[in-house]
């Protein structure tokens, strides 16, 4: 009976619910459980297993760099980053809103970590998501250009709640990078949302992209509904490196006398 039972929890692919049956058949005989109670427990167990595996393939789905999570970004290092607002943006009110949010500041002051935080959390809150950087994306439609496929390309960035476009501002972009970027911001305009970094101030993104008409285009549709994040302050990579100095000297006078002085 029992067996037969597995078998046919396989076929109708209840698997979290094949798995958790043994025990949960003896919490039922051990707690005298209701019909009711016993069947509430197996089904979440079973939502509990696909819910899991949905978070799974939608976080693969994202293509995060390094995912990251709020929890782990130091807010004590660079004070100009408002925890309350970071934590405000993961709440994903913006996605729902279908409004977009551009991190501007240095490099290394944790915008890459906090889009793919916020990224992470759209996900929790079951959103679909889509990390590239500005490289990434334009690889993809030159690619795909080519080819032949240029719309399967700009589906793949018009279809989740949240795409986040990290880096701009990098290193001068190749030609016609406006042009696809252009057309990404504006099909997304008031549908979607996105998210963006830039480590360069949004005067210079015409000679980033080498098409001052595009990006004042790109920036007229993506400011509107826009919350613009500045970030100041020093590079937290740069921050270990600065401290190993500093360690290494402490290191070198506890390491004993001197040879000088031990000759004497």
């Amino acid at each position: 009976m029992h067996e037969s039972l597995q078998t046919t929890l396989r076929k109708l692919r209840l698997s979290g619910l094949a798995q958790s049956l043994d025990v949960r058949l003896q919490e039922a005989a051990g707690h005298s459980l209701s019909h009711a109670e016993f069947l509430e427990l197996i089904l979440q167990d079973e939502l509990a297993v696909r819910t899991d595996r949905l978070m799974g393939r939608r976080v693969k789905a994202a293509a995060f760099r390094d995912p990251k999570t709020i929890e782990d970004f130091d807010f004590a290092f660079n004070p100009s980053i408002k925890k309350k607002q970071v934590f405000d943006l993961a709440s994903c009110r913006f996605v729902r809103e279908r409004r977009d949010v551009l991190l501007l500041g240095p490099p290394g002051t944790g915008k890459s970590h906090l889009v793919q935080a916020v990224g992470y959390h759209a996900i929790k809150s079951g959103f679909t998501v889509l990390y590239q950087s500005i490289f990434d994306v334009v690889r993809d439609f030159l690619h795909d250009e080519a080819l032949g496929g240029e719309e399967k390309v700009l589906n793949r960035y018009l279809k989740p709640d949240l795409v986040i476009i990290d880096d701009m501002g990098m290193k001068q972009l190749p030609k016609r990078s406006g042009e696809y970027l252009f057309e990404i911001i504006m099909r997304r305009y008031e549908n979607r949302s996105t998210m963006m970094t830039s480590n360069r101030p949004l005067e210079d993104w015409g000679k980033l992209i080498g098409d001052v008409p595009s990006a004042t285009a790109i920036l007229d549709r993506f400011l509107h509904h826009a919350e613009i994040i500045t970030i100041t302050g020093k590079s937290y990579r740069l921050r270990n490196k600065a401290e190993k100095p500093e360690k290494n000297e402490k290191d070198k006078s506890s390491d004993g006398p001197s040879c000088q002085e031990a000759s004497q």
